[in-house]
């Protein structure tokens, strides 16, 4: 057997650099670049081997390793899941700065390799620095936090146990079912060992993402199921377009005239304008959507995992006779709400079920049709108040500037939001024109995604304008990658919010009696609340001390010639803006459903005590579909 003798961590780059995946004939490269941040955990190893490989393996400089886990997150959903980043960093705090980042990646099923610097395997000094001292266990590490949010960890305590490691990463990485964050711990000193390594190792080889088709008899099954449906939905989660299945599902909605609903992972499933396209389903959904699933008698789910948002809670689906019918290609995913399961990739299925409805000339009842389409009309006119635009003079309300962007942007942009109020503005009243321009990461709704996020897409899709929405409490979480983007020249647009606080938290506490306590940027009042006057924070002064391009827009006029300008940038640049919040400004609609968040059950403040009485009203109409 012929050898060649490599560091560790010289052999894993190259390792990684030879695989590839393939999916309907296309090929990708799996690992396209490595992010980090180096320190003593990981200089001299994967730190000397991305030197030595420079020419096999690009490298991304990061200012933050949970930022850097977004930006990978961001790559690889734009990519379709068939290519992803590595993320590498130092021992201790750098590598549990990847915790937040991973269950993000694993929550949203979505792939990424990280590769967390350990402490010395061969322990010549114990302890190290950094180094977690856990007096009953002499193996573990804190990169043992990474163990519940990976869907695959090793530590690689000896050279040749990297290659069955490096090839379970790959299997688990490029599995539509198990796919998550994938994390192989690498011990300093192991990093750095010599070893005599088979050159089969490195080696192209291509991992095939799999299209499982449909069972047969669950395919009947799934068959009858909507034949005997009179007012069957269909809700479209993000298992759509992982599968890229948006074309199979629009056949099968225009076959059969049965509407479609979407969750936050699922937006954009179908065009806006599609005839069957109802809008947003559950807390943050429409009118149209939420209307339907109270009283359908099948719901089809593809691909979702039917959260709490999406399900109002389990208040949402009222019909005494509902029956769920779940395609998915997770099997734990099939069998939720007691459905009937169809396990199966979702183009595969959609399009299977297609032929065998096309074969009966299974089509919903016509006043059916008309219902639905008369909501979704009245919802758009909705949608034009919110978006209408104000007095150019005057400050523009949220949903205005969603608005304003919406006048400017055609398909090819990409819209990239993760938490804050803004979500569920976006969920009810963005159109969605292409399968791939509503980038909303809801699965963990983490504050701090979409910057990173949005230079990941970016580099995924060069071409493509992509926008970053953030409010002033998201941003000040994660602004770091700002930097990133201004060193590489990744033309992102930032369109920062103003609102001064937690705006969408603020609403929250409001609802549950808890009054908006600090939930406002403002200085404290002497009363224990912080309800003085906002804060003297300039973040668009902060924006540009990061060195990148700002545009200041005060008024809506200002507001569409600076969001206009930055579109046609070729620099990284942010449109500051500062929103109209007066209770007397029209903003976007209320929830359309309810949504779990526990009130105190004992309370001397009246808010509270009101709160308290909704919250029971609401918990009383709660089921378990069985």
């Amino acid at each position: 057997m012929t050898t060649i003798r490599l560091t560790v961590a010289q052999a894993l780059v190259r390792f990684l650099a030879a695989q590839y995946t393939e999916r309907d004939g296309t090929r990708r490269r799996l690992i396209g670049a490595m992010w980090g941040i180096f320190g003593h955990g990981n200089v001299a190893g994967i730190g000397q081997a991305l030197v030595e490989y420079a020419d096999l393996m690009p490298y991304h400089q990061g200012r933050n390793e949970q930022a850097m886990v977004h930006a990978a997150v961001g790559y690889a959903r734009q990519s379709g899941r068939l290519s992803a980043h590595a993320v590498t960093t130092s021992i201790g705090p750098g590598a549990t700065n990847l915790v937040t980042g991973a269950a993000l990646a694993t929550i949203n099923h979505l792939p990424v390799l990280l590769l967390p610097g350990d402490v010395f395997a061969t322990r010549p000094a114990d302890p190290v620095l950094q180094q977690l001292e856990v007096p009953y266990a002499g193996d573990v590490s804190v990169n043992d936090t990474l163990r519940p949010v990976s869907r695959y960890f090793d530590r690689i305590t000896r050279p040749e146990a990297l290659i069955p490691a490096a090839l379970q990463a790959m299997r688990v990485l490029t599995d539509p079912v198990d796919t998550g964050a994938v994390t192989l711990a690498l011990p300093q000193d192991v990093q750095a060992e010599g070893y005599d390594w088979p050159e089969r190792f490195f080696a192209e080889r291509v991992w095939t993402v799999r299209r499982p088709g449909a069972d047969a008899a669950e395919l009947a099954e799934a068959v009858q199921a909507i034949r005997t449906a009179r007012r069957p939905l269909l809700v479209a989660g993000g298992g759509v377009h992982h599968s890229r299945a948006e074309t199979a599902l629009a056949e099968f909605a225009g076959a059969t005239g049965i509407p479609v609903a979407s969750t936050q992972a699922g937006k954009g499933s179908l065009r806006y304008d599609h005839p069957q396209d109802v809008g947003g389903i559950g807390h943050t959904g429409t009118a149209t959507a939420d209307d339907l699933a109270r009283t359908a008698d099948l719901v089809i789910g593809v691909g979702t995992r039917y959260t709490d948002f999406t399900t109002a809670s389990g208040t949402l689906f009222e019909n005494p006779a509902v029956r769920f019918l779940n395609l998915n290609i997770a099997p734990f995913d099939g069998h939720k709400l007691a459905g009937l399961p169809l396990v199966a990739d979702a183009r595969n299925g959609l399009e299977e079920l297609t032929e065998r409805l096309g074969m009966h000339g299974h089509r919903v009842p016509g006043e059916y049709v008309a219902e639905y389409t008369g909501a979704k009309d009245r919802w758009e006119r909705t949608v034009d108040a919110c978006f209408a635009a104000p007095d150019p003079a005057a400050r523009p309300t949220q949903p205005q500037v969603l608005g304003a962007l919406d006048a400017l942007v055609d398909e090819s942009d990409i819209i990239v939001n993760a938490a804050g109020s803004l979500p569920g503005d976006l969920h009810k009243l963005w159109r969605a024109r292409s399968a791939d321009q509503y980038h909303l990461e809801y699965g963990y709704s983490c504050m701090g995604y979409e910057i990173p996020a949005a230079l990941g897409v970016k580099l995924a899709a060069p071409e493509r304008n992509v926008w970053a929405l953030v409010g002033d409490g998201t941003y000040l979480m994660l602004p770091t990658e700002i930097v990133t983007a201004v060193q590489e020249g990744v033309a992102i647009k930032l369109v920062l919010l103003q609102n001064h606080g937690y705006a969408s938290i603020g609403g929250l506490s409001e609802a549950v009696g808890a009054e908006r306590f600090g939930t406002a940027y403002r200085y404290p009042a002497g009363d224990g609340t912080h309800t003085g006057a906002p804060l003297p924070v300039d973040l668009a002064a902060n924006v540009a001390s990061l060195g990148m391009r700002v545009l200041r827009a005060g008024t809506a006029g200002e507001l569409r010639a600076a969001l206009g300008e930055a579109r046609a940038a070729d620099v990284p640049t942010c449109v500051y803006v500062e929103t109209e919040t007066s209770d007397t400004v029209s903003g976007a609609p209320p929830a359309q459903a309810w949504w779990d968040v526990p009130v105190a059950a004992t309370a001397t403040r009246p808010s509270a005590v009101k709160a308290r009485e909704l919250y029971e009203r609401h918990v009383s109409t709660r089921r378990r579909h069985l």
